[in-house]
């Protein structure tokens, strides 16, 4: 078992500062990554008509990497928090980490 994962998720760009003010408080002292990203999908449930015509959708992603313990909680948490947003997510265990 992995003692790292790094947890990806995307949201819509009308919530990321609430995204990223929740994350202040649970990210510690490595903090977070987030960036824009575009989604690309057929189904176009949720995408305005100009991204449904574009073929994109404009979205926001996060990156937080924790460890196998704060996993499970940060998880709940989000789904609570974030409940109906339609936040999308994966997981991908670390396999090194550091500074150099």
């Amino acid at each position: 078992m992995h003692q790292h994962y790094q947890l990806n998720f995307t949201v819509a760009p009308a919530i990321e500062g609430s995204v990223v003010d929740w994350l202040l408080q649970f990210a510690g002292p490595d903090g977070f990554t987030s960036f824009p990203v575009y989604g690309h999908s057929s189904v176009h449930e949720g995408m305005s008509l100009f991204e449904e015509v574009v073929g994109r959708k404009k979205q926001i992603r996060f990156q937080v990497q924790v460890t196998a313990t704060q996993l499970p909680q940060l998880l709940e948490r989000l789904r609570s928090e974030f409940a109906g947003a339609g936040l999308h997510y994966w997981v991908v265990p670390v396999i090194e980490t550091g500074y150099i």
